[in-house]
Order: structure tokens, then C-alpha cells, then sequence
């Protein structure tokens, strides 16, 4: 194939993956985190891999390759280019194809059993644009119990994180049976290590006033009643999930505590509980169109002063 047949080619494939990709922005112009590729920095601070271990020389099925550490902004979640600015490198890897050139492996990131791009993303991109399934590729595992599945969002893994954590801390701490409540759930990972140190700085300050330390069920129960159910109290009482959809109760409760913790510190008082809530639930619970409102009604106030000060 002459040189010019091969630019065409070249030329001519680029643009298809990046049309696919453009096409696939459109369809997810409402839910734009589903076409994006996963980050590897994200996925791992959610994850908290034990250690890692290398791997070497691996065969890989590329279908199983889903997200990159540093050029996850540029390609979609089919790894399909999403920038112009990839159209020279990317040819020339499609072009080592169309030649039958081989090209170094690459260099992946396994994690959860699916795999993350550390170098080769354009190879990467390259294979999945014309259908191969597998690739040479070096490999360091990070080791984790949780199984991720290749073409699941970054939602979605991050549902299935959240469920992984759960499961772990109603295991160890027996937190169901304790308390007879299953609904402790949250939108975001990490916060089970949250309730975690609630429960142990709770029992800390009970056995500062007695002599024999209370059981670490006592505690739970203890902090199940006397703390976490009153701040629920409240956020029914003011009826704040109204205006956190998306988060659950337990979410609420750890942004009280939070920001109750930090008021009591800066202002060296007792703020009432009712009082925090209420404030939070109207400052930052606001409706889409009343925030819209709002920066409608802050700026027609700054063009009136404007006005103002010209006269």
C-alpha cells in the first residue's frame, strides 16, 4: 500500500472513532460521567489497594481494559479519541497496524480484575477502534477483595464500592444485629470508617466517667440512640431529604456532625442541633431554579449599583 493510501486509511479510520465519540458525548449529553473513561486515580482512592505486586509479561483482553491514569480526559469510555489533538499520534499507531509492525506492549494498572492504561492509550484506543481482543501488555496488580465489570460507569463502580463497604462493616461490628437498623447507607465510599470513629470517640468519652470499660455493642447501641437518632430526628423534623434527593439520611447526618463539630469549635458554644440543620438545609439545599434565581437576582442587583455609582 502506497504512502498515500496509507494516510487516507489512517486519516479516514482517526476520523471514525473520533465521530464515535463525538456520537457517544451526544447520547449522554444528560448523564455525561456515563461516557467518560475511569480515572485510575479515582477508582484507587476509593478502593485502598492493599499492596501491589507485579504481574510482568501478560496477555490481556482488551475489552477489559476500562480506564487510564493520566489521558482518561481524552479518549471516551470505549477508549475512542475525543480530541483533535490526538489525530497525529493515533495514526501513526494505526498506521504500525496496517503495516503489521509490532509495537511495544503496553503498561497496565490491574485492578478489581479490570485493567487501567499507565502507558499505551493510544495503542489502546487503537485496538478497540478495529476490534482486537487482546494485547501484550506489562502488569502490576494492586490487590483489593472487591470485583469491578468491565463497561460498568464510574457510578456504578462506585455503587458497588459503597455495598462492599457496608457488608464489611455490618460483618465486623455486627451493626445490624446490634441495632436491629439496616438502613445505614451512603452516596459516597469511606464514610462507614466515618461512623466507625463516631462509635469509638462515643465510647471513649462513656468510659472517661466510669470504671469498667462498657463492651463495644454497648457503645454502638449506645451511639445508635443517644446521637444517631436524634440528628435523624431532626433531618425528618425539618423534612431536609426534600432537598437532598440524591443523598440518603446517613449522608445528612455526617455533614451535621461536621459542620455542628466546627461551629461548637470556631464559636466555643453550644449551638442548637435544630438550628444547624435548618441553616444547612436552606443554604445548600436549594432547588436548581432557585439557585438560578438567585444568581439572576445577584447579578441585576451588582448592574443596579453599577448604575448607581454612574450617577
Amino acid at each position: 500500500m502506497s504512502n498515500q493510501l496509507l494516510s487516507s486509511q489512517t486519516d479516514e479510520d482517526f476520523h471514525k472513532a473520533h465521530n464515535k465519540a463525538l456520537f457517544n458525548e451526544i447520547q449522554h449529553f444528560l448523564n455525561p460521567d456515563e461516557a467518560a473513561l475511569i480515572s485510575f486515580s479515582d477508582i484507587k482512592k476509593m478502593m485502598r489497594p492493599k499492596n501491589e505486586v507485579y504481574k510482568g509479561m501478560m496477555v490481556v483482553p482488551v475489552a477489559k481494559i476500562v480506564g487510564s491514569e493520566g489521558r482518561y480526559r481524552d479518549f471516551d469510555n470505549r477508549f475512542f479519541p475525543k480530541s483533535m489533538h490526538l489525530k497525529s499520534r493515533w495514526e501513526h499507531i494505526d498506521m504500525a497496524h496496517i503495516q503489521d509492525i509490532n509495537l511495544p506492549p503496553i503498561t497496565l494498572y490491574e485492578l478489581g480484575g479490570v485493567y487501567f492504561v499507565r502507558d499505551g492509550n493510544h495503542r489502546v484506543s487503537v485496538a478497540k477502534a478495529k476490534g482486537i481482543e487482546f494485547i501484550d501488555a506489562e502488569v502490576v496488580s494492586l490487590q483489593s477483595e472487591i470485583t469491578l465489570h468491565p463497561g460498568d460507569s464510574l457510578a456504578k463502580m462506585t455503587r458497588q464500592i459503597i455495598q462492599y463497604e457496608k457488608r464489611v462493616f455490618y460483618a465486623e461490628t455486627n451493626f445490624g444485629d446490634i441495632t436491629d437498623y439496616w438502613l445505614l447507607d451512603f452516596s459516597t465510599t469511606g464514610q462507614y470508617d466515618v461512623i466507625y470513629n463516631h462509635i469509638l470517640t462515643h465510647k471513649y468519652y462513656i468510659n472517661m466517667n466510669k470504671s469498667d470499660e462498657i463492651s463495644l455493642e454497648d457503645a454502638i447501641m449506645s451511639w445508635f440512640r443517644t446521637v444517631y437518632m436524634p440528628v435523624i430526628h431532626v433531618i425528618d423534623k425539618h423534612h431536609i431529604m426534600r432537598r437532598f434527593k440524591k443523598r440518603t439520611k446517613a449522608d445528612m447526618y455526617v455533614w451535621i456532625i461536621k459542620y455542628w463539630d466546627e461551629l461548637k469549635q470556631k464559636f466555643n458554644t453550644q449551638i442548637p442541633l435544630d438550628t444547624v440543620a435548618d441553616y444547612l438545609s436552606h443554604r445548600y439545599g436549594m432547588t436548581l431554579r432557585r439557585r438560578i434565581w438567585n444568581k439572576v437576582q445577584c447579578l441585576l442587583l451588582k448592574k443596579h449599583l453599577g448604575s448607581t455609582d454612574e450617577t
